[in-house]
C-alpha cells in the first residue's frame, strides 16, 4: 500500500511527537535535569517490506570466562551493530530466532555455570520483599483455544511487577558498608519500584534516574517508596548515563535493570515457584523479553531441572533486539525501538543474558501492538485485573503460538509481568483490542471527488456493520474515507474488498498499529494517499 503515509501539517513526511504533559510540572523540581537532546520527529511510513536481512561482522571479543564473578558493568566497551527491526519479521505465533547452540554435553565451564546458577536461584532472598505471585488457570481462554493457559501472576507483587526480585536479590549482597553509600539506577518504571522498595527494606539510600517521558503513575510510585527521582533525558539512555557518572562520583552502587548475575538469579525464582506450582507435564513458558533477565533466569532453572520444557520469549515486532540478537549470533543494537510495550522498550539486550538465552531458550515469538491489547482485554475478562502492555506481552505471544501451530491439550504458562498501566494509555487500547481480536477491521479507501461517488461507496459496503467513520476531503482531488467495520468472518471482508477493487475503488486494509504511535493515537487528517 504505497503512498500511504502520515503527514503533519507541514514540513517534511513525519508525524510530530506529543510532549508529555509530565515535563511542563516538574519544569522547578530541584530534582529535574533538563534534557541535552529532544526528539523532534517520529517517522511514520506504513506498510513498510521486510528487508532482507544482511549478515553481520563477526566479532573477536571473547565471551568472558566467568560470568558470575564479575558485574557486567567491569566488561569491555561493546559497540553493537545497529539494525532496524524491520529486518527480522515473521508471521505472528511463529517460533523463530531459534539459537544454535554452542555449548556441548559435558562442558566443564557449562556445568559450572549452570551449578551455580541454580544454587543461588535455590538460596535467593527475594522472599523478604517478594510473595510467592499464584499460578492461575485462564478457564475462559483455555476453553477457547482447546488448552490449557496457567498465567503466573507477578502482576500482583507488591510493585505489581516481578522487577523487585532481580533488585532486591543483588542489593541484599552488596557489602553493608557500601550499601550505607546508597544505590543508584536508571529505569523507566518497573525497575525503579522495585530498586525503591528494596532500598527501604534494607535501610539505604536510592536514587531513581528516569526519562522524563517517563508516565507519572510510574515516578510518583518510586517517590512515595522513599526513592529520590531525578528526571533526565528523553531515553533511556540518557537516563543511564547519568546515573552511571553519578554512581562514580558519590560512590553509590550502580543496579541495572536485567545484565548482572544477581539480578538474573533474582528472576530465576520465577522459574523455580512455576515448577513446583506446576501440576503435570508442562509444554511451555512464555516470557516477555526487554532486556532478557527474566528469560534468562527462568531458562537458567527450568532448563536444568525439566529440560523438556520450551521457554520461549515474546517481544514486539517493533522491540525485537533479543530476536535479531540471536539471529545473528550476536548482540545487535535497534536504531528504533518501538515505546508502546515500554517495559520491554530496550534498544540492546544484555551481554550476560544474551549468554545464557544463547544456551538455553528455544526461540522468540513476535506479536502486534494489536495482540498486545487483545490480551488485555482477554485479562481483563478472565480476572477482572489490567495488565500494562507489557504485562499482557508473554500472553498475547502464547495465544498466538498455539493458534499459528494448532497446540491442542497441553499446558502453557504465561507471565503475567506487571501491571503499571498508565491511565492515559487505556483509550489505545479499547481501541485496539477489538482488531487483536480480528473482530474489527480498519479499512480506508479512495474515492473521486464527483456527484453520486460517496452513495456508490455505501452501496458496496452494503450490510456491514460501521462502528466508525471519517471523510476527508483532499483539495479537490480524491478523497479519503476511513472507516472501522465489525466483522463477522473474514470471509465477509474479502467479498467487500473484492466489490470495492470491481469498481475500481482503491481500498487498504489497515492495523490499529498503523494509526498509533509511541502509544498515541494519530489524527485521522494527518493520513494522505499520494501516487
Amino acid at each position: 500500500m504505497e503512498g500511504l503515509l502520515f503527514q503533519p501539517p507541514q514540513g517534511p513526511l513525519f508525524l510530530r511527537p506529543r510532549r508529555s504533559k509530565l515535563a511542563p510540572r516538574i519544569l522547578t523540581r530541584p530534582h529535574y535535569i533538563p534534557s541535552k537532546s529532544i526528539k523532534t520527529f517520529i517517522n511514520a511510513t506504513l506498510s513498510k517490506p521486510t528487508a532482507e536481512i544482511p549478515p553481520l561482522p563477526t566479532s573477536s571479543s571473547s565471551s568472558h570466562e566467568n560470568p558470575l564473578l564479575s558485574s557486567t558493568l567491569s566488561s569491555p566497551p561493546h559497540r553493537a551493530n545497529k539494525v532496524s527491526s524491520n529486518s527480522l519479521q515473521y508471521p505472528s505465533g511463529y517460533l523463530g530466532a531459534v539459537p544454535e547452540r554452542t555449548v556441548k554435553d559435558g562442558d566443564n565451564e557449562s556445568i559450572v555455570n549452570a551449578m551455580e546458577y541454580l544454587t543461588n536461584i535455590l538460596s535467593s532472598k527475594v522472599y523478604d520483599v517478594a510473595i510467592e505471585s499464584p499460578l492461575q488457570l485462564a478457564s475462559k481462554l483455555s476453553e477457547r483455544l482447546g488448552v490449557r493457559i496457567w498465567l503466573k501472576r507477578e502482576d500482583l507483587q507488591p510493585v505489581f511487577s516481578f522487577k523487585l526480585r532481580g533488585a532486591y536479590n543483588m542489593m541484599a549482597k552488596v557489602p553493608k558498608e557500601q550499601l550505607q553509600r546508597g544505590v543508584i539506577c536508571s529505569s523507566a518504571g518497573n525497575h525503579a519500584q522495585g530498586v525503591a522498595l528494596a532500598a527501604k527494606r534494607l535501610g539505604c539510600d536510592a536514587v531513581i534516574a528516569m526519562p522524563v517521558t517517563t508516565p507519572e503513575i510510574k515516578w510518583q510510585s518510586v517517590e512515595r517508596l522513599g526513592a529520590t527521582v531525578v528526571l533526565v533525558g528523553d531515553s533511556y539512555d540518557e537516563a543511564q548515563t547519568y546515573a552511571k557518572k553519578r554512581a562514580e562520583e558519590e560512590g553509590r552502587t550502580f543496579i541495572p535493570p536485567f545484565d548482572h548475575p544477581d539480578v538474573i538469579m533474582g528472576q530465576g525464582t520465577v522459574g523455580m515457584e512455576i515448577v513446583r506450582q506446576m501440576q503435570g507435564p508442562l509444554h511451555a513458558i512464555f516470557v516477555p523479553v526487554g532486556g532478557g533477565g527474566l528469560i534468562a533466569g527462568i531458562a537458567a532453572y527450568v532448563k536444568r531441572v525439566n529440560p523438556e520444557v520450551k521457554i520461549i520469549g515474546v517481544e514486539p515486532s517493533d522491540a525485537n533486539a533479543m530476536a535479531l540478537s540471536l539471529h545473528h549470533g550476536q548482540r545487535v543494537m535497534l536504531d528504533q525501538v518501538g515505546g508502546f510495550a515500554d517495559g520491554v522498550a530496550v534498544k540492546e539486550v544484555g551481554e550476560e543474558t544474551f549468554r545464557l538465552c544463547k544456551e538455553l531458550i528455544d526461540g522468540v515469538v513476535l506479536v502486534s501492538r494489536d495482540a498486545i491489547c487483545a490480551s488485555i482485554k482477554d485479562m481483563f475478562e478472565e480476572k477482572r485485573s489490567i495488565l500494562e502492555p507489557a504485562g499482557a506481552l508473554a500472553l498475547a505471544g502464547a495465544e498466538a503460538y498455539c493458534k499459528y501451530y494448532g497446540i491442542k491439550d497441553v499446558n502453557i504458562v504465561a507471565i503475567t509481568s506487571g501491571a503499571n498501566m498508565n491511565f492515559d494509555k487505556l483509550r489505545v487500547v479499547t481501541e485496539l483490542a477489538n482488531v487483536g481480536r480480528q473482530q474489527e477491521a480498519l479499512l480506508a479507501t479512495v474515492l473521486p471527488e464527483v456527484p453520486g461517488s460517496f452513495k456508490h461507496f455505501c452501496e458496496l459496503v452494503g450490510p456491514m456493520n460501521i462502528s466508525e467513520f471519517k471523510y476527508r476531503s483532499n483539495l479537490g482531488k480524491d478523497a479519503v474515507v476511513l472507516y472501522s467495520v465489525g466483522l463477522h468472518t473474514a470471509f465477509e471482508l474479502e467479498e467487500m474488498k473484492k466489490r470495492m477493487e470491481s469498481s475500481q475503488l482503491r481500498t487498504y486494509n489497515l492495523t490499529a498499529s498503523d494509526l498509533v504511535k509511541d502509544h498515541l493515537l494519530s489524527d485521522w487528517r494527518q493520513i494522505k494517499f499520494s501516487g
